[in-house]
């Protein structure tokens, strides 16, 4: 026989179950779902962060929703370049990725950060595989060609980006089949070429093509940010293109929040119900965001 509840204790004990129920109709309406969650390097360094991570990911697949984790890894592929006296030079926010840089970037990637994160949902009950865009066929990857203007004549000159790729076709077979069979899939962002070459992708540019390929119901972009917000630091929790295209316009939307909310609207335009752009660092940020009337971020629909 159970002793009664301390009478004491009763108010917070009511306020989870007042939580609960709240959460029913959300938990009723993503059942058998697909989510996508970019997971950034940035929000990776903090334990109790990455274990709050896990805690979100292997929640969700207990009350029924499919979780699909792709990963990031700049911060430690630079950590690591570093440390093997191998420089790194940037155009346009991504690394130009030589065959060393290539081979040390897929050892982070794939090996390191991969395993880290399924190490996480597995210490907390979770069932987690690490493949990445190589397996199965998951991603195909085409070289990213830029351009930038020269500063001496400001011609636009092109510049080769070495192993930097795209995805131009996403295959989402062994996903579907790991959430079938119970599993949690996270994916690295590396993938091979038409020629054979191994790329490295942009995670947020990965996850989106991912999440259209399944027509997941929510994409989430885990940042370092709170999401967008307007110019008086406001957090503006719902957006579509025409509302983008004006906060683009008028300078709201500025740096390296552009291509964000441009991999949430095209991710959106190839089958997402709706993305999300979330702060990261916020301890369970997308558990608020799904099962609370409030959210917590930026939701981006069509």
């Amino acid at each position: 026989m159970t002793s009664p509840a301390d009478p004491s204790k009763m108010p917070d004990l009511l306020a989870k179950a007042e939580t609960l129920v709240e959460a029913l109709p959300y938990l009723q309406r993503y059942a058998g779902e697909t989510f996508v969650i970019k997971y950034g390097g940035h929000a990776m360094g903090d334990p109790e962060a990455q274990r709050d991570f896990a805690e979100d990911v292997v929640l969700l697949k207990a009350v029924g929703i499919n979780p699909v984790v792709v990963h990031g890894g700049g911060p430690q592929i630079g950590a690591m370049l570093k440390q093997l006296g191998i420089e790194s030079t940037f155009v346009g926010g991504l690394r130009v990725t030589d065959a060393a840089t290539a081979e040390v970037a897929e050892m982070v990637l794939a090996g390191k950060i991969n395993k880290e994160i399924v190490g996480w949902i597995a210490g907390l009950g979770g069932r987690a595989v690490g493949i990445s865009g190589k397996d199965a066929n998951l991603v195909l990857a085409e070289k990213v060609r830029r351009g930038e203007p020269d500063p001496n004549s400001g011609i636009e000159r092109h510049v080769d980006l070495g192993f930097v790729g795209e995805p131009v076709c996403v295959d989402p077979t062994i996903l579907t089949n790991l959430a079938s069979d119970h599993f949690i899939p996270v994916v690295a962002p590396v993938a091979l070429g038409a020629d054979g070459a191994t790329y490295n992708i942009n995670a947020d540019t990965m996850a989106g093509a991912i999440a259209g390929a399944l027509g997941a119901k929510r994409f989430f972009l885990l940042t370092d940010v709170a999401g967008v917000l307007d110019k008086s630091g406001t957090l503006l929790t719902d957006l579509d293109r025409i509302g983008i295209d004006a906060l683009k316009k008028d300078g709201t939307i500025t740096g390296g929040m552009i291509p964000k909310v441009d991999t949430c609207l095209s991710a959106v335009d190839t089958g997402v119900e709706a993305a999300v752009i979330l702060d990261g660092r916020i301890p369970h940020a997308m558990l608020l965001e799904i099962f609370t009337a409030r959210g917590a971020g930026t939701l981006i629909h069509r």
